[in-house]
Order: structure tokens, then C-alpha cells, then sequence
């Protein structure tokens, strides 16, 4: 059965037991109370999982005739790589046309945030928006592109600084040319 909410009095000992597997000692004056930090900032880190996107929304999907592409861009998120638990964070940009719905505006970013807050890689991330905002609003076509920056890759592994990744997922109208186009344009800021 799945939790809502994660126990943080079951993530404590854990905490502890990795302080002492790296020869640390958990009664330290700067780690006493840090099993309690980490559980509360795991639990805060992950409640994506107690989340849906129908409480997120609350209704605020509403009629319009607006045709034209609707973007929110350079949306921050961080998120967990769920292949080391080290932090991913960066800018979503969000888009989508209309058929009839649109969607409150603070919507697009809690969604993102819902998915965000999961342990995830970019890839699944990137196309969990656009399903989301696909299957709420019916739109004539949804796109996503997430540029993110990995713990995982900076501090570990190849230690590489400078490197971005960047992932797009594209559904109905932003499979044609000259849309796709105009979305890339429209987050570059130019």
C-alpha cells in the first residue's frame, strides 16, 4: 500500500546509520540533530508522490476560444536523480494550444513542481508534463522542453561543469515545422 506522506521517524535511523557506515559519529555537536533535518528535507523533496495533478488543478480549467499558443517559460524546478539521489535542477518551458480549455496560469508551474518533486531522470520528467497537460486539457498539441543541470554528473563520475542537458516532448500541432519553431524561438527569448 502506498504512503501518503513519508514517516520521517522511519528515515531517521537510516540517517544515522549512514553517519556511522562513513565513520561519522551521529553524536557530534553539528550532526546531532541532523538525521531530523535529512528525514524533513526527504520528505519535502519527494511530495510529488502525495500529489495528483486533479487536486493540483482545482478546477481551473476553463472555457475559452483563445486559439494561439499559451507559454510559460524558464520555470525552475529541482528534482532527485533517482540513480543517486543527487539533486537535477534547471528551467522548464511549458506550452500548449488550445481547443476550447485553457488552464490557470499557476497551474503549469505546480505541475511541473508535482513531477519535479519524484525521483526521477529528465527524460520521464520532461514527458510526464506533457502527458499531464495533454490528458487535462485536450489541447490541439502540448510542448516541453526541460534544460537541466546534474549533481550527478558535476560531482561525481566525469565532474563535469559546464554541461547541460536538455529534453523536449512534443504532441499534436508542435509536431509541424513551423510550430515546433515558433515554441523554440518563443523560449529563447528572442
Amino acid at each position: 500500500m502506498k504512503k501518503d506522506r513519508v514517516d520521517i521517524r522511519e528515515i531517521e535511523p537510516i540517517c544515522t546509520a549512514l553517519l556511522e557506515s562513513i565513520s561519522e559519529d551521529p553524536e557530534r555537536e553539528g550532526l546531532l540533530r541532523t538525521p531530523q533535518r535529512y528525514a524533513k528535507a526527504i520528505r519535502d523533496l519527494t511530495i510529488g508522490y502525495s500529489q495528483d495533478a486533479e487536486t493540483i488543478v482545482n478546477g481551473a480549467v476553463f472555457s475559452d476560444a483563445c486559439s494561439e499558443m499559451v507559454l510559460v517559460r524558464d520555470i525552475e524546478f529541482y528534482s532527485l536523480c533517482e540513480h543517486h539521489l543527487l539533486p537535477f535542477f534547471g528551467k522548464a518551458h511549458v506550452a500548449y494550444i488550445p481547443d476550447g480549455k485553457i488552464l490557470g496560469l499557476s497551474k503549469i508551474p505546480r505541475i511541473v513542481n508535482m513531477f519535479a518533486r519524484r525521483l526521477q531522470v529528465q527524460e520521464r520528467f520532461t514527458e510526464q508534463i506533457a502527458d499531464c497537460l495533454d490528458s487535462l486539457l485536450k489541447p490541439r498539441g502540448v510542448a516541453c522542453v526541460v534544460e537541466g543541470r546534474h549533481m550527478c554528473m558535476m560531482m561525481r563520475g566525469i565532474q563535469n561543469q559546464n554541461g547541460t542537458m536538455l529534453t523536449s516532448s512534443m504532441r499534436g500541432d508542435f509536431m509541424k515545422q513551423a510550430t515546433r519553431n515558433e515554441f523554440m524561438q518563443l523560449i529563447k527569448g528572442n
